[in-house]
């Protein structure tokens, strides 16, 4: 999951969770929103995660190409 898809995520469930004031029977829109809001916030925690270890792997590689004699 990518930053923006995760910040897509808590955006979207934040809008079902505070913005939309429907009642619904047998589906909540408000758990949904609730729902949508923690799996982007532990895909926004992850994609970090990722991202940092990915920045830290990355070596300066040496390419001798001089002729040995």
């Amino acid at each position: 999951m990518t930053y923006g898809t995760a910040l897509f995520l808590i955006a979207v469930g934040a809008i079902l969770r505070f913005a939309v004031h429907v009642h619904t029977k047998g589906f909540s829109l408000h758990t949904a929103g609730t729902i949508l809001m923690v799996i982007g916030a532990i895909g926004l925690v992850l994609s970090l995660i990722w991202g940092l270890s990915a920045a830290r792997r990355r070596d300066t590689v040496l390419v001798d190409d001089r002729p040995r004699y």
